[in-house]
């Protein structure tokens, strides 16, 4: 009797194993099914089944695929999943390892989403050089968005807590769904017909991509396109990107992230202005300083160049000069006046006063003229005698001549 081959457990379950992996379609595959009994450990690792009418596939999603989509799917959700088979030998069980997943459908949404996107950038209302900056101190915003959604409110509280004194005008729309982009469209217009906002915030919250799909519209791109007023978009969860985005003058990556972008930061400005008023004043007395201490060094220059100090020394050389100058006139005067005297003695002297003082006279002529000798006047001429204390007039009588 033939003996028959017997198989253990590990065995079969590697041989089985070994059957999968060598297969090419197993190693990349899509699978479409409708998502049940999803359960994320603490790990983060995901465990969950995909299951249609016929059959149910057991699912792994690791902890790095769950944390890089943007929202996890949920029980009842029709999803797209890509992965690989393999065998969990310890329970005999062959699994999806799945590396991505998508909801069911939305393939097609991403072809018409890059259809779109690729003729409009063609179109230009990607350009950066149509981008226009955002005005730096807007006194009036606008924000179109749901009024009951939380992205009006995230925006409202960011805004006030910035910069509270600018005004916030809602034109009110919905943001999801077949009827959200015509809305939009008029709440954009609404906005630019008003024609007093700085700004316009184009804003909703996150969600899966039809529930964005709105902003993907391309009614909704060309209002933004055409509005004199400049745009920010802020859609989604940073890790979404729409149409809007791309057309909009500036992207922010949230609701509150565009709310923080269209205003300044009021306590950074405080703070800013402080800087500037500690700076200016510090500027100021150093400059001020400076100039004291220009001014002491020149004032001490000017000590030691000032005329004053000259003056005071011509002063005192002209006081000098001066008693000199009175000495010198003092003694010129004393000589001249010893000089005079001199002459007045040798003149008393010689003056005929002297001679007349002993006895003498002298005789003139009625015109004037000395009478020295008896040849000069004849008898009976007038004539006068000048003695030491007066003159007598007389006339000769005789004359005598001595031989």
């Amino acid at each position: 009797m033939e003996m028959m081959q017997t198989w253990t457990v590990s065995d079969l379950t590697a041989h089985i194993k070994a059957l999968i992996l060598s297969d090419d379609v197993l190693r990349d595959v899509w699978i479409q099914g409708e998502v049940s009994n999803f359960v994320r450990y603490s790990s983060g690792h995901c465990y969950f089944s995909l299951k249609d009418a016929g059959a149910t596939l057991s699912c792994v999603m690791w902890r790095s695929v769950a944390d890089s989509l943007p929202a996890l799917p949920q029980n009842g959700d029709q999803v797209l999943a890509h992965g690989h088979v393999n065998v969990y030998e310890a329970r005999g069980a062959y699994q999806l390892y799945v590396d991505y997943i998508q909801p069911a459908g939305v393939g097609d949404l991403h072809a018409e989403f890059e259809r779109l996107k690729s003729r409009l950038e063609a179109e230009g209302l990607f350009a950066a050089e149509r981008k226009r900056p955002l005005p730096r101190w807007p006194k009036r915003i606008g924000v179109v968005t749901s009024p009951h959604g939380a992205a009006l409110r995230d925006i409202v509280r960011v805004i006030r807590s910035r910069f509270p004194n600018v005004e916030i005008v809602l034109s009110p729309t919905l943001v999801q769904g077949s009827e959200a982009p015509p809305q939009i469209v008029r709440a954009l217009d609404a906005l630019i017909q008003y024609g007093r906002v700085d700004v316009i915030v184009l804003a909703r919250g996150g969600g899966s991509l039809e529930d964005l799909w709105a902003f993907n519209d391309e009614r909704v791109a060309r209002a933004i396109a055409r509005s004199p007023i400049p745009v920010v978009s802020g859609v989604g969860h940073e890790t979404d990107f729409t149409i809007a985005d791309f057309v909009a003058d500036v992207r922010a990556p949230t609701p509150s992230a565009a709310a923080a972008a269209v205003v300044p930061d009021g306590k950074d400005l405080d703070r800013q202005l402080r800087a500037y008023e500690s700076r200016l004043t510090q500027l100021v007395r150093a400059y001020v300083e400076e100039r004291r201490q220009h001014l002491l060094a020149e004032e001490r220059a000017l000590r030691v160049y000032s005329p004053q100090a000259r003056v005071e020394v011509a002063r005192q050389n002209v006081d000098d000069l001066t008693a000199r100058l009175h000495r010198v006139v003092q003694h010129q005067l004393t000589f001249a006046r010893a000089q005079v005297k001199g002459w007045e003695d040798r003149l008393e002297a010689l003056s005929p006063l002297r001679v007349l003082e002993r006895g003498y006279a002298l005789i003139h002529r009625a015109d004037g003229s000395l009478v020295t000798s008896v040849h000069q006047v004849g008898s009976g001429e007038h004539v006068w005698i000048r003695l030491r204390d007066g003159r007598l007039e007389t006339w000769v009588v005789d004359k005598e001549e001595e031989t």
